[in-house]
């Protein structure tokens, strides 16, 4: 009777992880789950700011909340993924502290944009991607002149024909895009043989490290925030940072950064309809067409970066190549 029973067991066990994912189904659920998280960010941290919360002292607690937990829970499961490398650490820290300029300047635009319209601009991302592509070599079509200007097209739409825009909140979410990029572009070329729970640490240990220091330079003033404001930071911390960092870093791992880029057109539009249901915030008519050619833009962008993804290993074959042959040597 008790054989049976262990049998039983062992044969529940085998037929559940079928339906576990493994793999590239790990990759995408992953990404899928990080593209959800992700879209919340922004009216999540635009509740908060309308709660009269510093925007910096914001992400102070965001980023902090999201640390604490991520370390608690490698120090639990994985202790050993505290720790990697010299060069691992040091390159992950530097694109943390260099995007960490760039989560400030998005979320400090927020005080002068609308969250959907943050998010609008910030969508032409994969357009600088494929620029960066093109100092590695990657050539430049007319194709890639259409994207642009399709994408361009849109944002003129989009901040609206007659003007009325703060272009310095503008000028902050295009800061923005500069770094994600160069962030992401780093991971994929450098980063692909680590950990993606260490890379994850560490590139938020970098963001943090921009982020106190600039809240530091501005004299470290603490308002408690009431208690709506702090459900969103715990929100904006727990979900939106610690999972979704995880998650995003995880999927490029097994997916590769351009086809994680394809979720870029579905987090925008939900993003939108969040900020329409939670902000109120509505657009017009030609804001409406502007939309649709910047998605649009997107999109071809997104076929090109998946095109190119073979490229792109290749490109990042010899960081590879040498960081083996430092692991074999150290052994």
């Amino acid at each position: 009777m008790l054989k049976m029973r262990r049998k039983d067991r062992r044969l529940f066990r085998l037929s559940w992880r079928r339906f576990m994912p493994e793999g590239e189904s790990l990759g995408w659920a992953l990404a899928l789950g990080a593209t959800l998280a992700f879209s919340l960010s922004t009216p999540f941290a635009r509740l908060a700011i309308d709660q009269g919360v510093d925007p910096t002292t914001m992400l102070v607690l965001r980023f902090g909340i999201a640390i604490v937990l991520l370390v608690g829970t490698l120090q639990l499961t994985a202790p050993d993924k505290l720790r990697v490398n010299r060069s691992g650490w040091l390159i992950a820290l530097l694109a943390g502290l260099e995007n960490g300029i760039g989560v400030l300047c998005f979320f400090w635009s927020l005080t002068r944009l609308d969250a959907s319209i943050a998010t609008m601009i910030f969508t032409l991302n994969p357009l600088l991607v494929l620029g960066l592509l093109a100092l590695r070599g990657e050539k430049l079509t007319y194709r890639h002149l259409v994207r642009i200007s399709l994408g361009l097209s849109g944002i003129f739409l989009v901040l609206g024909p007659a003007g009325q825009i703060d272009w310095i909140g503008v000028l902050l979410v295009v800061i923005t895009i500069i770094c994600i990029a160069v962030e992401l572009v780093v991971i994929q070329w450098y980063l692909q043989p680590y950990d993606s729970r260490s890379v994850t640490l560490y590139v938020l240990s970098g963001m943090s490290t921009t982020i106190f220091g600039y809240w530091l330079w501005q004299g470290a003033e603490w308002n408690n925030p009431g208690w709506p404001a702090w459900l969103y930071i715990g929100l904006l911390g727990v979900l939106c940072t610690y999972f979704a960092w995880w998650a995003i870093f995880t999927g490029v791992r097994y997916l590769g950064s351009g086809q994680v880029a394809m979720l870029v057109p579905l987090e925008t539009l939900l993003t939108i309809i969040w900020s329409f249901m939670l902000l109120g915030e509505r657009f017009t008519l030609w804001q409406y067409i502007g939309t649709g050619l910047i998605l649009l833009s997107t999109i071809l962008a997104i076929r090109r970066l998946g095109q190119g993804r073979k490229r792109l290993l290749l490109a990042g074959t010899p960081a590879l190549v040498r960081f083996l042959r430092r692991r074999d040597n150290d052994r």
